[in-house]
């Protein structure tokens, strides 16, 4: 008697999705045939069935057999007259609320059950829904080959073109002056106000967060897979601007949300050492007077015994610059770390910085920054190279135009991922930048949203260390 044999087939679209392996079946078969875009294996494997009688034969889903609820009627008639018995993995298939045979977790459909699934299939929505959904996927995949923009309404800023975004003379205005704001002072939250204030327009925060991280206003397209094409339609912005616009939403993201925003430069950035507690800026004014005080206080110190003492800290220590003052009695309580005059604090802050940051620099590794960048502009050329010979293959029959495009949108894809890579790299070398910081004067001559942004660049924490009424900084660099 001749042995059962087990064929499985496989269908793939190439818009859709890659080649899946073809030892993937959860049992051994004798012989795998896998269609990529046409279904010529399908004819190949039919016409093997007709030799051989009762052959079993594995398929993933039934609308791997047609583009169309026709097509896989058709291809289960034949089936059936071939006797073949047909295997579906990953679908249940049931005939008036009782499923057909199963062969474990497989669902096996014998001569009889196939003329049952044929009436069933003439009134079902699912296998037609499925196909639509099939047909539409396969749409936009066309589209997005040919670096059109996704479905859907044009984002802010921009309008539909023929086969592009192309900028709104009304709005673009206003979206380029919001990235300009954040790109100042780099608060999102003020940026947001900003836009409110000025020009009436009213966005959330979250919204405005999008807007920051958007592909589109950089003059690329991303799509719902996650690719990107670069360079498909006019930027509102730079490539540099958007390389500092990331660099600032990765520093801001370390912090608490208002505390990346706020005015004040310290904020976000100082810790009580005793207590381990944030200490906030508080701002404290005297009646009927317009001089403010300002304070760092603790904002969840317990009040332990003891809890603003500490030990074997290195000298020099500063001395406290608290005394009882009528104007803030509320800032000090008896067994909690005492508020501290925030101008004390911004002082010894500049004075550490310009004297700890050139000798942390100058005592760890670092890259080669220009030979990275030299090493990715080389890939960049060599896809660029491939990219323009594209045109004279597909002129000369070496590819046709369908490969050629699905070769140029996987070149373009791969090129953005190393424009994204490249923009991520420092823009100077972190060592100049120290020399040039480490001037008090520097600082001094900064506003509080400046010093904020330089301030954020270098430093993760800022440490107070407490030794009775003395005090000291101890800075915690980023880096």
């Amino acid at each position: 008697m001749e042995p059962e044999r087990v064929l499985a087939y496989s269908y793939s679209e190439p818009l859709l999705e890659s080649l899946p392996n073809g030892g993937a079946w959860g049992r051994s078969v004798d012989q795998v045939y896998q269609d990529f875009g046409d279904r010529l294996q399908l004819q190949q494997l039919l016409q093997d069935c007709r030799s051989h009688p009762g052959t079993y034969v594995l398929v993933r889903q039934l609308a791997d057999l047609g583009n169309s609820v026709a097509e896989v009627r058709d291809r289960l008639s034949e089936m059936e007259a071939l006797e073949v018995h047909l295997i579906v993995l990953e679908e249940s298939i049931s005939s008036k609320g009782k499923n057909f045979e199963e062969n474990g977790s497989e669902n096996v459909l014998r001569r009889s059950d196939l003329l049952t699934l044929l009436q069933m299939m003439q009134n079902t929505q699912v296998m037609q829904a499925s196909q639509l959904s099939r047909i539409l996927r396969r749409g936009h995949a066309r589209n997005r080959i040919k670096a059109l923009p996704p479905p859907g309404k044009a984002p802010y800023g921009y309008r539909r073109g023929k086969d592009r975004y192309v900028l709104d003379r009304s709005t673009a205005p206003i979206v380029k002056d919001f990235f300009e704001q954040f790109l100042l002072y780099g608060s999102l939250r003020g940026s947001v106000r900003y836009l409110q204030k000025k020009y009436s327009k009213k966005i959330s925060v979250s919204t405005g967060k999008r807007w920051l991280a958007s592909a589109v206003y950089r003059g690329d397209l991303a799509y719902h897979n996650g690719e990107v094409i670069s360079n498909t339609h006019t930027p509102i912005l730079s490539r540099d601007e958007a390389a500092q616009i990331d660099r600032l939403m990765r520093r801001n993201r370390r912090m608490p949300p208002r505390s990346a925003s706020a005015p004040r430069s310290l904020s976000g950035l100082v810790v009580c050492g005793n207590c381990q507690s944030p200490m906030t800026v508080s701002r404290v004014t005297s009646p009927r007077q317009k001089q403010e005080y300002l304070y760092l206080r603790p904002t969840a110190c317990l009040g332990l015994q003891g809890c603003s003492k500490m030990t074997g800290l290195p000298t020099p220590i500063a001395p406290d610059p608290i005394e009882p003052d009528p104007i803030a009695p509320n800032l000090i309580e008896s067994n909690k770390c005492k508020a501290i005059a925030y101008a004390k604090v911004l002082d010894c802050t500049i004075q550490q910085i310009c004297h700890d940051l050139p000798l942390a620099v100058a005592g760890m590794p670092v890259p080669d920054m220009e030979g990275i960048k030299q090493e990715i502009a080389a890939k960049l050329a060599a896809k660029q190279a491939i990219l323009a010979q594209l045109p004279d293959l597909t002129a000369s029959g070496v590819l046709d135009s369908e490969t050629a495009d699905l070769r140029a949108y996987r070149l373009r894809t791969e090129m953005a991922a190393l424009q994204a890579q490249l923009a991520q790299l420092p823009p100077v070398s972190l060592k100049a930048i120290a020399q040039a910081v480490s001037i008090p004067q520097f600082w001094l001559d900064l506003s509080e949203p400046e010093r904020r942004f330089y301030f954020r660049e270098f430093i993760r924490q800022i440490q107070i260390l407490r030794q009775g009424s003395a005090w000291q900084v101890k800075l915690m660099f980023i880096f």
